[in-house]
């Protein structure tokens, strides 16, 4: 009798919990983002640990002491979407795009990807944008436009979730957003940064840290909140992956297949996070098939791992098959500005997808020495490994620390 009590008491027990799941706890997604308002309405201990709404800067989306594990949404077959994507022209994040792009219609969903500025311009003829007719024989389209005049460019189409991977501030997504809510599409989502959080001491970062107030993106994170009754915001770091067009492997490329010593500044030791851009955009994707779950959050779009400068000097070494000479340095010293001479912060830069995992079901796949060589290989098939390439910022550290350069 015990065993069929403590049977019946776990059945009732589960059942009870697949009905406590978001966004059924959860308040609702009309909250507003100003602080007022959500003081007034969240008049219980109870009420306000639920909010998913900020009432500050630092975003309560997610706690570092408290998992969000209790609370999971499994991805689900989910209906068709008619999707738009406002894409960057330049910088690394036009990449995430075009993976969304090509996920969501691996996955069944229409796509239309609008790419800032004209079709025929020289940017277009670069990564990812010259591999676009990839979308098209997947049965995508893709248009080329001005974003404050989003409508004009889709020619009347309609959608149920429109990205914004262009934007950096209110004043360039509040077009995209306005058009959209006039338009009726359901669900909205936003490409971010992780660059928005205030260094820590505990890293890594976490949904929920404290962010810059200076920051443009976080105006655009109010701003969608508080129009939208759908809505999740995306904060990448740097990414890997093929048809990526900025320079950060790349740069330790350049110098290993030439002998030359990797200037790091600092001690190397500092951490930060590489994803692979299929990660990032299969996060997207399932937040557009599980828009209650995702509604009202933010999620770090990461991968789960993360990596030293020192480190990505050797993997990249590795994936090129070569030795690596690294040296050290202190910028000040030098007098050089080392966001001119490295590409990437000279600080820890690492951030956690703890919201995705446990919320969207979400794992990461990225396999840092094998994507290395996957970029290793284009960068030599595209010629680079021969180019006359200058290291004028190099060349200044290493003569100040005395390191020799092999002629």
């Amino acid at each position: 009798m015990a065993t069929i009590a403590s049977s019946f008491s776990t059945l009732i027990f589960s059942s009870l919990h697949s009905k406590l799941s978001p966004p059924s706890l959860l308040s609702s997604p009309h909250t507003s983002l100003s602080s007022s308002s959500s003081s007034s309405s969240q008049s219980s201990l109870f009420s306000s640990f639920l909010s998913i709404s900020p009432t500050s800067l630092t975003y309560p989306t997610c706690s570092r002491r408290l998992s969000a594990s209790t609370f999971t949404v499994k991805a689900s077959a989910a209906e068709k979407k008619k999707v738009l994507i406002v894409n960057t022209n330049s910088g690394g994040h036009a990449v995430i795009g075009f993976y969304f792009a090509k996920e969501l219609l691996g996955s069944g969903h229409e796509v239309t990807i609008m790419t800032v500025g004209e079709q025929n311009s020289d940017k277009m003829k670069k990564p990812p944008f010259s591999r676009f007719s990839e979308i098209v024989s997947a049965g995508g389209r893709a248009v080329w436009g001005d974003p404050a005049e989003v409508g004009k460019a889709v020619e009347g189409a309609t959608f149920d979730v429109v990205l914004d991977n262009n934007g950096k501030d209110l004043d360039t997504v509040r077009p995209v957003a306005d058009w959209s809510k006039s338009a009726g599409v359901k669900q909205f989502l936003f490409i971010s940064s992780a660059g928005i959080y205030v260094p820590t001491d505990e890293p890594p970062h976490v949904e929920g840290d404290a962010v810059k107030a200076s920051a443009g993106h976080v105006g655009v994170e109010k701003y969608i909140a508080e129009i939208f009754n759908s809505w999740a915001v995306f904060r990448p770091q740097y990414m890997i992956g093929s048809g990526n067009n900025k320079d950060c492997e790349e740069w330790f490329f350049d110098r290993i297949v030439r002998k030359r010593p990797v200037p790091i500044p600092g001690s190397g030791m500092q951490l930060t996070n590489i994803a692979h851009v299929r990660d990032l955009s299969s996060m997207l994707t399932l937040a557009v098939e599980n828009p209650e779950a995702a509604n009202g959050k933010i999620f770090n779009c990461v991968s789960d791992r993360a990596v030293t400068l020192d480190g990505m000097a050797k993997l990249c070494a590795q994936a090129a098959g070569l030795p690596v000479e690294i040296v050290h340095y202190d910028p000040k010293a030098v007098g050089i500005d080392a966001r001119k001479a490295f590409p990437f912060r000279n600080m820890h830069f690492y951030a956690e997808p703890r919201s995705a995992k446990d919320i969207l079901g979400w794992h990461a796949t990225t396999n840092l020495p094998e994507d290395l060589k996957e970029r290793f290989d284009e960068y030599v098939k595209i010629g680079r490994d021969k180019k006359p390439i200058q290291f004028e910022i190099d060349d200044k550290i290493l003569e100040f620390l005395k390191v020799p350069v092999a002629v």
